[in-house]
């Protein structure tokens, strides 16, 4: 999975907040969504401008991010 393909930050957009291409919802709305117990298909449903593969990208940009700040607090 490239999140890049599927996620951008542009200055001004959200506050220049990662977010789905082409939309403004954020990184952080898709995970809250999950976190609150949502699942995939209800964030579809509630909002059908996203796709799973979509919502795949922002899990893989928390983890990759994750992943950054854990290396970065170790060095």
């Amino acid at each position: 999975m490239n999140y890049q393909d599927f996620i951008e930050i542009t200055p001004g957009k959200r506050s220049g907040k990662p977010c789905v291409k082409n939309t403004r919802i954020t990184v952080y709305d898709v995970l809250g969504w999950l976190a609150n117990g949502m699942s995939r298909e209800e964030i579809v449903e509630d909002f059908p401008e996203l796709t799973r593969e979509q919502i795949h990208a922002c899990l893989a940009y928390a983890a990759e991010r994750e992943q950054h700040l854990i290396a970065v607090n170790a060095a």
